[in-house]
């Protein structure tokens, strides 16, 4: 197969920690011609979506990659595209995901979808599924934020557009900040953000459950925070912890797994503290190199089978 994964520059990426460089090793190690390009090189010609895309050498060391040739590609000749641009997801990265809509009309395999890119926030997705979540208030307005918080005494507020713990923020009744943190994050009554009940069960970890293709990845990645920090984040300096799905868990990821597929959300990064679903990350799921470094399950080898079988498959995604 010819994959192209649609990455943040190469030289930024981490091979001993990003998902992204662990797809592209499993992609070359079973055979597959591995390509990359930035969505900024994404662009529209004759009415096809094309893009510069570097044709790589992916190595095993920590010196990665070598970029063997690049050229202009029509990413309908790819058997898959993968879009793993970071967030935010912001005004470039919507008309990146419009590209790739372009590109997916042209005949092309995108992953995720790009509809899906779009349409499910990572924050906003969880309201899809109320059973599972902890009270949650999503408004631009202070004032029904501040009484969110009357009534919950303890919660923690987030943008909606960032990643990897920016942004967040714990607020109780006594936090002599409250008013300019709620001022700032919704930019003075202009942005909606998430208002949640805070839930102790943080200092366990917030676990990472990854959903490929309609499957459960059988460990989560418990991202435990740093002493005095209320983020597991790995970004914010959380540490990660690999352990097998409880059964909430697995009630939460079953119940998700189908409809991520039905959607067309190929692989999806669902973030669950105690017994609630806080988040469901479609843009660029992490935690593989993580997971097969604690477990021996290679989440980058099932997630390059998947498209192998999906690709085989008449069934389009």
């Amino acid at each position: 197969m010819k994959l192209l994964f649609v990455v943040d520059p190469l030289a930024g990426l981490k091979p001993c920690k990003d998902s992204s460089v662990a797809m592209m090793r499993a992609a070359a190690a079973r055979g597959h011609a591995v390509f990359a390009a930035e969505a900024r090189r994404l662009f529209i010609q004759d009415g096809f979506a094309r893009a510069a895309c570097a044709a790589l050498d992916v190595r095993n060391d920590a010196d990665w990659y070598a970029i063997l040739h690049t050229d202009i590609c029509t990413l309908k000749d790819f058997n898959a595209v993968v879009m793993r641009t970071d967030p935010p997801v912001d005004t470039d990265y919507l008309l990146a995901t419009q590209l790739l809509s372009v590109a997916e009309a042209n005949g092309a395999r995108v992953l995720n979808r790009p509809s899906c890119l779009r349409d499910f926030n990572e924050k906003l997705a969880i309201l899809n599924f109320p059973r599972f979540i902890a009270p949650t208030q999503v408004s631009a307005d202070a004032a029904l934020i501040n009484a969110f918080l009357d009534e919950h005494h303890d919660i923690i507020v987030k943008p909606l557009t960032e990643m990897g713990g920016s942004g967040i923020f714990r607020l109780t009744l006594t936090d002599p900040n409250r008013n300019a943190i709620l001022e700032t994050l919704t930019r003075h009554g202009r942005r909606a953000i998430m208002a949640q009940r805070y839930l102790p069960a943080i200092s366990e970890g917030d676990k990472r459950i990854l959903l490929i293709d309609g499957e459960v990845v059988p460990w989560a990645l418990a991202r435990i925070p740093k002493a005095g920090e209320t983020r597991g984040n790995l970004a914010a300096g959380g540490t990660a912890r690999a352990q097998p799905l409880s059964a909430r868990d697995q009630v939460i990821a079953d119940t998700l797994a189908p409809w991520a597929r039905d959607q067309g959300i190929f692989l999806a990064g669902l973030d669950v503290i105690g017994a609630s679903l806080t988040e469901i990350n479609v843009t660029s799921p992490t935690g593989f190199q993580e997971i097969a470094a604690q477990t021996g399950h290679d989440v980058a080898v099932q997630f390059i089978a998947a498209i192998e079988r999906s690709c085989s498959s008449s069934i389009r995604i």
